[in-house]
């Protein structure tokens, strides 16, 4: 069951990141930062609450690189 799910995630995320073509570096860092936060946390096997917070916090330190980078 956890192949299955890590990878519809995987697949999502790729499609999620294929068409934000027009985004700018920091939407693309929250989206990336997201996924990434979401798929430790399930891999972790954390509750639900858990892997929200994972993806919030993995989103917002995402936004913030990737603004840092599309800045220079």
């Amino acid at each position: 069951m956890m192949t299955k799910t890590m990878a519809l995630v995987m697949v999502l995320a790729a499609g999620l990141l294929g068409g934000c073509e027009n985004m700018t570096p920091g939407q693309k860092g929250a989206v990336t930062g997201a996924a990434l936060g979401t798929g430790i946390g399930m891999v972790a096997g954390g509750s639900f609450g858990t892997v929200v917070g994972a993806g919030l916090i993995g989103g917002a330190a995402g936004y913030i690189t990737g603004s840092a980078i599309g800045n220079r």
